[in-house]
């Protein structure tokens, strides 16, 4: 400040010698007073270049760069710099924000006072088959139509959630919506939406899974202590007294396999993963299964004069590595039901196939009368059967492809079921390579596509 007022002091003392030495006393007076106002206009004039740069301003240099003026410019743009800075940020944490949402497996919708659309994401339009752009400032009721929905949007307040089916609901794929409102702000909601198809599912089954046992488990008793009964409150011949014994120790053997089975589950679900330290021994297992599959086919078929004709492909060169008692139990299931739901006179084949990637697959095809396509993605669950009677009389548990399921799975596999109605099924157990040992020349062998 002291040396803009020296300056301006200098000015005017060069400014009025000159007027004195041009026109004496008048012209010193107009020097002195002449240097404060070339001076105002000069700093008026960078007053208006600051001015004009703060409408439009460019932050990559300040308006002014010397003077009053110029530290003001400097502060300006200081400033600017930060506010940008400090905008930019703020831009890039709402966009990192959204994308986080939009990234959520559950869907989210924002409503105003008035419950319309402010915003959702792309998983919310899935569930309710709601477009992100065109529907916004729609009314969510006029979008979601179930009464339960509109109950609950009407209960302002509610703590609770409640269940919905999904846009994409259908008999053949049905989808739960769990959905829960939650007030934020001066009347907005947040609206949220998660998909619990899969523990609705699991749900049932427990439920269906109890329901089977207790019934699978009562029938057997109740003719047991039905037997039990008649042999203590009537007097029975030898040959009565046998009778009923033999088919209590029917009902007996129907229980054990039965519980059998459910140990069975529960070990494999229970235990860790097959290791890769044990080979199993696949030409004295596919030997074992072939003949309980004869014997089995004889007790089924025992008088009929066109037997069912069972092959069994010779066995590739190759081995897994698992467990034996796992691997044995999941390819005996799938061979027994073959010859449980074939016909006298039905065909079925039992071949392994070695793959293109290493791995290996077996089929189990027969003629039988196949399975309808509704029940296809089912096959598989505890206790679901296509045809409950006829199951009980070919005296299966229900369990089987269940356990075969989970076995193959375990050895990182999976289970295929492929079916024409009248034509037959195929039941195909497929093994990774990391599962398969094949010998040196398997170059050679047998080369198929694998079924996707």
């Amino acid at each position: 400040m002291l040396i803009r007022i020296s300056l301006l002091l200098t000015v005017q003392a060069v400014f009025g010698l000159l007027g004195w030495w041009w026109f004496a006393w008048p012209g010193a007076a107009a020097g002195v007073a002449l240097a404060p106002l070339l001076g105002l206009v000069r700093e008026t004039l960078r007053g208006r270049s600051l001015v004009r740069w703060l409408r439009a301003p460019d932050l990559a240099a300040p308006a002014v760069s010397r003077g009053l003026w110029g530290e003001a410019s400097y502060h300006a743009l200081r400033a600017l710099r930060d506010a940008r800075a400090a905008t930019q940020e703020s831009a890039q944490r709402l966009g990192d924000f959204v994308a986080a949402i939009q990234a959520s497996p559950n869907g989210v919708i924002l409503l105003d006072p008035h419950d319309r659309i402010e915003w959702c994401n792309d998983i919310a339009g899935r569930h309710f088959g709601v477009d992100p752009r065109r529907d916004l400032l729609q009314q969510i009721g006029n979008l979601i139509r179930e009464p339960a929905f509109a109950n609950y949007l009407a209960e302002r307040g509610a703590d609770r959630a409640v269940v919905l089916a999904g846009h994409a609901d259908g008999s053949s794929h049905p989808v739960r919506l769990s959905v829960q409102l939650h007030s934020y702000g001066a009347g907005h909601r947040l609206m949220l939406s998660s998909d619990i198809t899969a523990l609705a599912q699991a749900d049932a089954m427990r439920r269906d899974f109890v329901a089977n046992v207790s019934h699978e488990l009562r029938t057997p008793l109740t003719v047991l202590v039905g037997f039990v009964e008649t042999m203590q409150s009537l007097p029975l011949s030898e040959a009565e007294r046998d009778r009923y014994l033999s088919l209590m120790a029917d009902q007996a053997v129907r229980m054990q396999a039965l519980i059998n089975d459910l140990l069975t589950l529960s070990r494999l679900e229970g235990s860790p993963l097959p290791d890769f330290t044990e080979l199993v021994d696949l030409r004295a297992l596919m030997v074992q299964c072939e003949a309980e599959a004869r014997a089995l086919s004889r007790m089924l078929h025992p008088s009929d004069d066109r037997p069912q004709r069972l092959t069994f492909a010779q066995l590739p060169g190759l081995a897994l590595v698992g467990a034996p008692g796992e691997v044995r139990s999941a390819i005996s299931n799938v061979v027994n039901n073959a010859v449980r739901y074939t016909p006298t006179g039905g065909a079925i084949d039992v071949r392994w196939h070695i793959l293109p990637g290493g791995g290996a697959r077996l089929d189990v095809t027969d003629t039988g009368t196949g399975i309808p396509p509704e029940h296809l993605s089912r096959l598989g669950e505890r206790f679901y059967r296509v045809d409950r009677s006829r199951s009980r009389e070919s005296g299966g548990t229900g369990l089987g492809l269940a356990i075969t399921k989970h076995v193959v799975q375990r050895h990182g596999g999976e289970l295929q079921i492929s079916s024409t109605l009248g034509q037959g099924s195929c039941f195909s157990l497929l093994f990774p390579a990391q599962r398969v040992r094949l010998p040196i020349d398997a170059a050679a062998a047998e080369q198929e596509p694998a079924r996707s």
